[in-house]
């Protein structure tokens, strides 16, 4: 196993199925779906199935930030693995899905019905833990998900933008951006390469020639970064992005070690950030779901159920 004892045992006790430098966690809708009907977010918003959602990542323990809203231990510096086939990764997370879904079967709250789709998944959020790109094969675990019936969603911290030019691109991109300036970027999301706000940059104007569903997501973190809208707005006036998620940060995980209940905004606070945006941007608000406290701008050159 490439991961140290200590923090494999961490983050399988946070409920991760580790597969070698993979990993799979069954989201909260997932199971939210399951027992209650309650969905996330992004079937609201895309037409995505919450309980049918893979939600994994092909690099659990690396990244090249230590954001301080992150979920993840920050403690360990692990090498770099031996990488699995594109392949191998997907029929280790479908194997752990399914063991994570297993005990459900005695839940007498879970709808068994969608209990047997959930079995079979057919969409993917590659974006669980650490920064995706990284995996050196990311475009082959896209185009091995899309020969298997998968739609894809893949978030990027876009600090890789040669790899984005040239991969397979994913059903729909996400790129974090939770700075609206370079000393801000430095504070909230810890870069450990000296050219990451260069890079960032890049990744924004490489954004209008990437031919998918595009989205800027912004997590606001209450007296950090949840200001200078217009700073914001000038940064994803670049992307011609088709959609800007406005998330609040969530005190879970690791991050709970770093910083306190009163840096997760309220739902209000996010909305009146994002109304505060969209008069900026000039996109509109088109959805909103209080409950994961996010807010959705839209363009409107694209359909928002994929």
């Amino acid at each position: 196993m490439p991961l140290p004892k200590p923090l494999e045992e961490k983050l399988v006790k946070q409920h991760y199925h580790i597969c070698n430098h993979s990993g799979v966690k069954l989201c909260h809708w997932t199971k939210e779906s399951l027992t209650s009907g309650r969905v996330c977010y992004k079937q609201k918003f895309y037409g995505i199935q919450s309980h049918r959602c893979l939600q994994m990542t092909p690099v659990v323990a690396w990244c090249q930030q230590k954001c301080i809203f992150c979920w993840r231990p920050h403690e360990y510096d692990v090498p770099m693995p031996k990488w699995d086939e594109p392949d191998t990764i997907i029929d280790q997370c479908e194997e752990g899905q399914r063991k994570l879904l297993s005990g459900y079967w005695g839940n007498e709250r879970a709808d068994k019905k969608k209990l047997e789709e959930a079995m079979h998944p057919n969409q993917a959020a590659i974006s669980l833990a650490g920064e995706p790109t990284i995996y050196p094969k990311i475009g082959g675990l896209i185009e091995a998900f899309g020969a298997r019936g998968y739609t894809t969603f893949l978030v990027t911290n876009g600090l890789l933008p040669e790899r984005l030019e040239s991969m397979t691109l994913p059903t729909q991109l996400y790129m974090s951006l939770d700075a609206p300036d370079k000393e801000t970027h430095k504070k909230v999301n810890v870069p450990m390469i000296p050219d990451s706000w260069e890079r960032i940059n890049r990744s924004l104007e490489l954004f209008p020639s990437l031919d998918t569903r595009k989205v800027i997501r912004i997590t606001l973190v209450k007296g950090w970064n949840d200001f200078d809208e217009k700073g914001y707005a000038r940064l994803i006036e670049k992307s011609n992005t088709d959609f800007v998620e406005v998330k609040a940060y969530m005190f879970v995980g690791s991050s709970r070690q770093r910083m306190t209940i009163g840096n997760m905004p309220r739902h209000s606070e996010v909305k009146a950030f994002a109304e505060r945006l969209s008069s900026e941007l000039g996109y509109p608000i088109t959805n909103e779901q209080e409950a994961s406290r996010v807010v959705l701008l839209s363009s409107g050159r694209k359909r928002e159920k994929i």
